[in-house]
């Protein structure tokens, strides 16, 4: 089971990004201040809309995908909860799908006693968010079916946050690319965002080394 994380248990880092990126992550990180995030609930509310906000980012392996979700939770202060989704397929007929709904469970409990809405984090979502195969023979693909209609329809009825990250995005299936309303792409350091990596790392290095 995923313990939740306590955001002042995380440690603080500084992280780099690209222009592009950033002001998205900026303005993400504007959008799950409290006060504000309140306001998309009822806005989402007033549309008929399911009010949880559920976020992608996607983006090459070692672009900071992880590390940001961490950093979202401390400048947010808001618990975490993190999910390896391999973690959750077993042999045995049924069993994933009831670790599936058992994750959601124990999220909506933690939202129950926390008040302020934590994040459920999906660490390296790519295969339960792939297209969904049709015409399945074999069980465990009935089961990969399975455990991708539970999470659906767990997203449908969300009360909170949801991040989940990826590397590939043009497997997707259609369904989870609805439900994300907030997605950000994670680039390649710029040459500025690698200067400033440097930099940090070793204070005393002159711009133009």
């Amino acid at each position: 089971d995923a313990l939740p994380i306590c955001y002042k248990d995380i440690s603080k880092k500084e992280l780099f990004f690209s222009g592009n990126t950033k002001k998205q992550i900026d303005r993400l990180s504007a959008l799950l201040n409290e006060e504000q995030f309140s306001k998309i609930r009822m806005a989402l509310k007033s549309k008929g809309l399911p009010e949880g906000f559920c976020c992608l980012f996607y983006g090459g392996p070692g672009t900071g995908k992880t590390e940001l979700v961490q950093q979202l939770a401390i400048d947010t202060e808001r618990d975490l909860m993190q999910v390896d989704l391999s973690t959750l397929r077993d042999k045995y007929v049924g069993e994933s799908e009831k670790r599936v709904k058992q994750v959601f469970s124990n999220y909506r409990a933690l939202l129950s006693r926390n008040g302020k809405a934590p994040i459920l984090f999906f660490n390296e979502a790519d295969a339960i968010i792939g297209k969904r195969l049709e015409n399945v023979q074999r069980s465990v693909d009935k089961m990969e079916n399975s455990m991708q209609n539970i999470i659906l329809e767990e997203i449908e009825k969300l009360d909170g946050i949801l991040i989940a990250t990826t590397n590939l995005t043009c497997n997707m299936d259609k369904a989870f690319e609805r439900r994300f309303i907030y997605k950000i792409e994670f680039d390649k350091p710029s040459m500025e965002a690698k200067s400033a990596i440097w930099q940090s790392m070793i204070p005393d290095l002159s711009s133009e080394d």
